[in-house]
C-alpha cells in the first residue's frame, strides 16, 4: 500500500471557555520539513506536539497549526494601563495636536500594551488537545491513503504499458538481429574479396553479441515485476520505488542504444515516456 505525501487533516474541539482548532497540511518533499504554529501559551508543549506529528507523518513539507479562540466571556489578556498611558504621553510630545482617540489606537498596538496572565496548562485540557491532534492525524492519514490509491492506479497503468512495449521489443528483436546479420554479410560481399568463412562467422557472432539485448529484456521484466510487488507491500516506500524506476530506466536506455533499429527505437521512446510519468508521480509518494 502506498501513500501520498499530499494531505489535509482538521479537528475542532469546543471546550467550556475556548474553541481549539488543529489543522495539518502536507506536500511532497525529499525529507521532512515541519513548520509549527502554536500559541505562546502552549509553547512548553511544542516539542512533544511536533514529535507526535513528525513520527506519524514521516516525510513531506508539513504545516501544523493549533488555533485557540477564546469565548467572549473569558479572556486571559488585559490592557496594561500604565504602559498605554506612558505611550500616549510620549506620542503627545511628538505630535501635540493629535487626536487622543488616534493616539490610543496607536498606543495599544505598541509592545507590552497588552498583558497576558499566564496560568499553568490544565492537564485535562492538554489531554483534549492530544485527542484532537490524533483525530487530525487520522484524517490526514486517510487523505494520504486515498491519494495513494489514485497514484497506484496510475502506476499500474504505466507499468502495464511498459510491459506491453517490452513485448513489442521481444517481437521485433529477431527481425532486428536478422537485419543486422544481413547488412554485415552484404557489406563483406561488397568488398569482393575472399574471406575465411570460419573466421567470418566468429567475427559475426562477436559483433551480434554486442547488439544482443537478452539480458536487458530479462532485467527490465524483473524490475517491472519487482515494482508491482513493492506497490502491494504493507509499507509505503517512495524512495525504494524511485530506485527501482532508475534501474528500469538504465535497462530501457541500454536497449535503445543497442537497438540500432528504427521500429524498436520508436518503442523505446514510448517506454521512456511512460517511465518519466512514473518518476514524476513518485515525487508524491511517501
Amino acid at each position: 500500500m502506498i501513500k501520498s505525501m499530499t494531505g489535509f487533516g482538521k479537528s475542532v474541539t469546543q471546550l467550556p471557555t475556548k474553541k481549539i482548532t488543529i489543522e495539518i497540511k502536507s506536500l511532497n518533499s525529499k525529507s521532512q520539513d515541519l513548520n509549527a504554529r502554536i500559541p505562546s501559551f502552549y509553547r512548553e508543549k511544542e516539542l512533544e506536539l511536533r514529535n507526535l506529528v513528525a513520527k506519524r507523518l514521516e516525510r513531506g513539507k508539513i504545516d501544523f497549526s493549533l488555533y485557540v479562540e477564546l469565548n467572549g466571556e473569558e479572556t486571559s489578556t488585559s490592557i496594561n494601563a500604565d504602559v498605554v498611558k506612558q505611550y500616549i504621553k510620549q506620542l503627545k510630545a511628538v505630535s501635540p495636536g493629535a487626536d487622543e482617540v488616534e493616539l490610543l489606537k496607536m498606543a495599544v498596538r505598541l509592545p507590552d500594551a497588552l498583558k497576558t496572565e499566564r496560568d499553568e496548562i490544565d492537564a485535562e485540557e492538554y489531554q483534549t488537545i492530544l485527542a484532537s491532534l490524533e483525530t487530525a492525524l487520522n484524517a490526514i492519514d486517510s487523505y494520504r491513503i486515498d491519494e495513494g490509491k489514485v497514484l497506484k492506479e496510475d502506476f499500474d497503468l504505466r507499468i502495464s504499458n511498459i510491459s506491453a512495449y517490452l513485448e513489442e521489443v521481444k517481437t521485433l528483436d529477431p527481425e532486428r538481429m536478422q537485419g543486422v546479420r544481413e547488412r554485415l554479410i552484404k557489406a563483406v560481399s561488397d568488398l569482393k574479396t575472399e574471406v575465411d568463412e570460419n573466421r567470418f562467422e566468429q567475427e559475426l557472432t562477436y559483433y551480434l553479441e554486442k547488439y544482443d539485448i537478452t539480458e536487458e529484456k530479462v532485467r527490465l521484466n524483473n524490475h517491472l515485476e519487482y515494482f508491482q510487488k513493492s506497490l502491494k507491500s504493507a509499507d509505503s516506500n517512495g524512495k525504494k520505488l524511485a530506485f527501482i524506476s532508475q534501474e528500469m530506466g538504465r535497462e530501457i536506455n541500454t536497449i535503445g542504444s543497442k537497438s540500432n533499429y528504427a521500429p524498436m527505437q520508436q518503442v523505446v521512446v514510448r517506454m521512456k515516456d511512460e517511465l518519466e510519468k512514473i518518476k514524476e508521480q513518485l515525487l508524491n509518494v511517501l
